[in-house]
């Protein structure tokens, strides 16, 4: 499925076309990670020559075709504003036919550099994203879409508006292939968890609860399918684990066996790291921002950690004030950022440069404009 409209062009034209520019580093030659302040479609087509499936994990959160311009105080580095005084720290005013193919561009660009476990992440709101959905499905692959995330950025807000209130964006979630870096990241068990799901207590007093020894699927060979204990596995079904393995934590006081003998095997609370994170997210956006449309830190760390290990290269052609640049720069990934709105330079520099050095995080970069 295809979405069609009169300004698309082909996918061939926009890679061979556009036009490159030159870059000049003004500081930090020779570091491997970069700030770029310059327009990002030129700017990919350049860098493509060097990163082409070299980048690990990419998140932008491009202009949401607002049709506004987001403007910040000169007095108050922290304030949003719409009062005409102040300076306008980028605008964003595609809309429609524009707006899709200006991302579909840079879409198609990025997908080059990504490498075969890389992954992108792409924030969008809900007024659009259905649309994006479409491109992001061309560009990658639907066989390569991962996950369409509800974020929940803010509280709950009395719009006058007959609609309901708007309180979530949307995350689009893709791989560049089928085996992508993914480190399993946890949610924390809630107190209510933990009651509603382990209400057993041992006589240590912790916390656990019960799954079954057994799985879904026949064994013709193997010890998985044959007699422990005495006990065969239901119908239809086979030893999670060989009997050798059932025998030993049996030993260890692992395995609970009910009153008509069948066996459980315990699973104790402060034994786990969490539950799986699901795809609603609770991730509110700073209450007094340093430049408009900042993303929340925390955010941008756990999809680092979820979608790249130390060491791998991140990408974010739509840096802004760096949230990105600094998750990776925290958790000892190499980056590059990429902006062309000065504001969002100056924001980004000034966080990157606050950053204390330590024994794995020395921040050091290449700031780099067009010649």
């Amino acid at each position: 499925m295809f979405i069609t409209y009169d300004n698309k062009k082909h996918e061939k034209d926009i890679l061979e076309k556009t036009s490159r520019v030159e870059l000049n580093t003004i500081s930090g030659k020779g570091a491997k990670n970069k700030l770029i302040h310059a327009d990002n479609l030129s700017t990919l087509k350049t860098l493509l020559d060097d990163y082409s499936g070299k980048v690990d994990l990419i998140y932008i959160d491009p202009p949401f075709a607002t049709n506004g311009h987001f403007k910040i105080s000169e007095n108050r580095a922290n304030t949003i504003s719409s009062s005409n005084s102040d300076a306008i720290a980028y605008s964003d005013i595609l809309v429609g036919d524009d707006f899709l193919e200006f991302l579909r561009e840079r879409l198609i660009f990025l997908r080059e550099f990504l490498s075969e476990r890389g992954s992108i992440y792409l924030h969008i709101d809900y007024k659009i994203g259905h649309y994006v959905k479409l491109i992001t499905d061309e560009v990658f692959g639907i066989k390569n879409f991962r996950n369409d995330i509800t974020r929940i950025k803010c509280n709950p807000k009395n719009f006058q508006r007959k609609a309901y209130g708007n309180t979530k964006d949307l995350i689009l979630f893709y791989s560049k292939a089928e085996n992508p870096v993914w480190n399993d990241p946890k949610a924390p068990y809630s107190d209510d968890d933990i009651e509603r799901l382990f209400k057993k207590v041992d006589k240590d007093n912790r916390k656990y609860t019960t799954i079954p020894l057994h799985a879904p699927g026949e064994t013709a060979n193997g010890n998985t399918g044959k007699e422990w204990r005495g006990v065969m596995p239901p119908k239809g079904r086979h030893w999670r684990s060989d009997p050798v393995i059932l025998e030993e934590w049996d030993k260890q006081g692992l395995i609970e066996w009910s009153s008509n003998s069948v066996p459980r095997k315990k699973i104790f609370v402060d034994e786990r790291d969490g539950k799986k994170m699901q795809d609603i997210w609770e991730f509110k956006d700073p209450q007094y921002p340093d430049y408009p449309t900042e993303k929340n830190i925390d955010l941008l760390k756990f999809i680092v950690e979820a979608s790249s290990n130390e060491g791998d290269l991140v990408l974010d052609c739509f840096c802004g004030s760096g949230t990105t640049l600094v998750a990776a720069q925290e958790l000892n990934r190499n980056w590059i950022g990429i902006d062309k709105s000065e504001h969002a330079i100056k924001v980004a520099k000034k966080k990157l440069d606050s950053i204390p050095d330590s024994l794995f995080s020395k921040v050091e970069y290449e700031f780099i404009k067009p010649v």
